[in-house]
């Protein structure tokens, strides 16, 4: 079973949906457990995501010089 993973940006959507329905009380007690795992799980490939890309930018500048 193949799971699309979520760009830097439809993940960032997706927090930013889950905050707002936690500031709002909009979830269930039972729901909430669930959303603050896969909140989690976002914020963990956003970094993934931001420090490859800065790894990459540096690996290009290096190359620049």
């Amino acid at each position: 079973m193949d799971i699309k993973e979520e760009s830097y940006n439809e993940a960032i959507e997706k927090l930013r949906l889950i905050v707002e329905a936690i500031e709002k009380g909009d979830l269930e007690v039972d729901l909430l457990s669930e959303k603050v795992k896969e909140a989690s799980r976002l914020i963990k490939l956003c970094k993934d995501k931001l420090y490859k890309a800065d790894l990459e930018v540096k690996k290009v500048l290096e190359e620049l010089e």
